[in-house]
């Protein structure tokens, strides 16, 4: 049985049926053509290799376009389209027919990293990927082709056409488009969970062949402890202060403490509704390169001077002293030289306040927060003391919150100490820690203090950001224009995501998600009974009309569902309450309304910041407007 998210996410990759037929009056027109079936979707196709422009059908070559360029398609008929590459300078030339190939949304495939399973082989055909991951020699056959593949020799007739890039490529970082051309739902041979099979087109794109900014000299690592220096927390930090101290005083004057620094953050509670708090969070040390630890020690041995006030409920702000950490600190020291590994470590015996808390400090909860902290290449590890005093309950929902906060490339660095026990703490803090140096060790080509079962997923993590590391310092793209065949989940371990779908987005169109889940977030706080329910769908068309108004805003004003006005969102391969909510589940409960409204909330917040920091967007042409620049988006935070 197919489900419906696989349905869904077969529409994506059908090839779009050919218009026929362009006339005189098309070539006047000032907007794309739209798809075949939408409102506001314009139609898109990709140059192929080699692919050129010219003037007129059958007239003169101005200029060859770079392979798989996204083109806006105006005229389509007699085997010719009038194309741009911008919507705001209209139509630019014409391509052959035959030259390009159909894009029906605009999704692509990036790399996962490749720390934990093995690199990813695209293949020419279904069949020999197929053949591969059903061969009963698997681990042998893949290493063989891997083997060869590395060594520039692919055998004929395995059929390799690209391998995947040995350092991870950070698609936010460095874009890099791989349009999904075509694909099939399967099931996976090893343990028949359902995986796709995907063909991809592969095309970098270059800022000159260089990559922005100053890169490191040398593998570093930044470290920045998040401490909960509420009451209950005073054993825990004192407990904390003795391991560092322990291991900074064995790396002290060596290379690796040369190579090893750190950060620290404090978090309390609201300290507006308890004044005597004395804060909410507050930068204790900033992260800079050190060549003397001894702040560290320092700030670490002052923040066991804990509050000497009780917090306003159980649960902490441990969100807002996350985010401090991952938004406030200064990851790339001087704005050049960025820290390699970086790594935020939350020490806590208390759960997250909800993000509708009225003490909670920001609407973001903690998967935006991840996905935010991911994207600058930051790993969120927690440390989570169980006490007897938070209950069996609490701490089910405290973990289940942490897990999603503290997830970094297909692991979970959530670590609960049970019955807060601070001795089991002290070991844990301390393995943890050496396990971080142990990255830079590795890094060097050192012997680790820990051996492997030890360290756990941390080897993982070093792995990952070495390869990020690696990436940056080589320029690395992702492989040259290509087209192939590969497998979603790692062919020998599907518990491992290789590639992953994103959407990329416009400005205007994050533009345009933000506006409208702000205003139905403003609507539906007005909705305190059923007859305001009942109302409010009403309300959402009106302001949907409105904003259609706008040419920048790409809205469908008879949709059926608060997400459908989106058009560019519809069968995307994910699952949402805002594009699956109707007239009739708002209408249902208040429960339901509340649900959808705290979600809209903690993405309206990601958004924002999206769409104000400048080092995530790419323009895809010379010259494109602010609007067209460029996101690769997450498919989770979608709303």
């Amino acid at each position: 049985m197919i489900s419906a998210t696989r349905r869904a996410f077969l529409l994506l990759v059908l090839i779009l049926a050919s218009q026929s037929g362009w006339n005189a009056t098309a070539l006047a027109q000032d907007r794309p053509l739209l798809a075949e079936g939408r409102k506001t979707i314009y139609l898109r196709v990709l140059s192929r290799p080699g692919t050129l422009l010219f003037d007129a059908p059958d007239g003169t070559a101005q200029r060859q376009l770079p392979a798989f360029q996204p083109l806006y398609v105006y005229t389509d008929g007699a085997g010719w389209m009038n194309v741009s590459r911008s919507l705001a300078g209209g139509p630019e030339g014409w391509v052959r027919r035959k030259d390009v190939v159909d894009w029906k949304q605009n999704i692509v495939a990036a790399f996962t990293s490749s720390a934990g399973r093995k690199r990813q082989l695209l293949f020419d055909t279904e069949t020999q990927l197929r053949a591969l991951m059903t061969h009963e020699s698997l681990q042998a056959q893949q290493d063989r082709m891997l083997a060869d593949a590395v060594a520039g020799k692919p055998a004929p007739d395995d059929g390799i056409v690209a391998i995947e890039p040995a350092d991870f490529v950070n698609i936010v970082e460095r874009l890099y488009l791989m349009p999904i051309l075509d694909f099939r739902q399967d099931l996976h041979p090893l343990n028949y969970d359902d995986n796709l099979l995907m063909q991809v087109a592969s095309v970098p794109l270059r800022e000159g062949g260089e990559q922005a900014g100053a890169i490191a000299d040398d593998f570093d690592a930044g470290i920045v402890f998040v401490f909960d220096t509420t009451q209950s927390m005073d054993p825990y930090i004192a407990r904390t202060k003795e391991a560092v101290q322990r291991i900074v005083g064995d790396i002290r004057d060596t290379e690796i403490g040369t190579r090893v620094h750190f950060g620290v953050v404090a978090f309390r509670d609201n300290d507006g509704a308890v004044p005597a708090l004395g804060y909410r969070t507050r930068l204790l040390l900033p992260l800079e390169r050190r060549s003397d630890p001894s702040p560290v020690i320092e700030t670490i041995h002052a923040a066991t001077r804990v509050a000497t006030a009780s917090s306003p409920g159980f649960n902490e702000d441990s969100l807002a002293g996350v985010e401090d950490a991952v938004e406030g600190i200064t990851w790339e020291a001087d704005g050049r030289d960025p820290f390699d590994a970086r790594v935020v470590v939350l020490i806590t015996d208390a759960g997250p306040k909800n993000p509708n808390d009225p003490n909670a400090r920001s609407d973001i909860g903690p998967a935006e927060l991840q996905a935010a902290a991911k994207d600058k290449g930051i790993a969120i590890m927690t440390l989570h003391l169980q006490t007897p005093a938070g209950g069996a309950a609490q701490h089910a929902w405290a973990r289940d919150q942490y897990e999603r906060l503290s997830r970094f490339q297909g692991d979970t660095y959530y670590y609960g100490i049970s019955d807060g026990s601070p001795e089991a703490f002290e070991a844990s803090i301390t393995t943890l820690v050496t396990a971080l140096t142990d990255v830079i060790r590795t890094a060097r080509d050192e012997q680790p203090v820990l051996p492997p079962e030890e360290a756990g997923n941390v080897v993982n993590l070093g792995l990952a950001m070495q390869l990020a590391y690696l990436g940056r310092l080589r320029d690395t793209q992702a492989p040259d224009v290509i087209r192939g065949w590969i497998s979603e989940r790692a062919v020998e371990d599907p518990s491992r995501l290789a590639v992953e779908p994103r959407l990329l987005v416009t400005r205007n169109e994050l533009a345009t998600m933000a506006d409208l889940l702000s205003e139905l977030l403003t609507l539906g706080e007005q909705s305190r009974n059923a007859e305001d329910a009942a109302s409010f769908f009403t309300q959402v068309r009106d302001v949907v009309a409105r904003m259609a108004r706008n040419p920048d805003r790409l809205l469908d004003p008879d949709s059926d569902t608060l997400g459908g006005a989106l058009e560019f969102l519809e069968d995307l391969p994910y699952e949402s309450q805002l594009m699956l909510t109707t007239e009739a589940r708002w209408q249902q409960s208040a429960m339901n309304r509340r649900q959808i409204l705290d979600g809209v909330r903690q993405k309206l917040v990601l958004y924002r910041k999206w769409l104000l920091d400048p080092t995530i967007w790419t323009p895809l042409s010379e010259n494109a407007p602010d609007g067209e620049y460029v996101f690769a988006m997450p498919f989770d935070v979608l709303p």
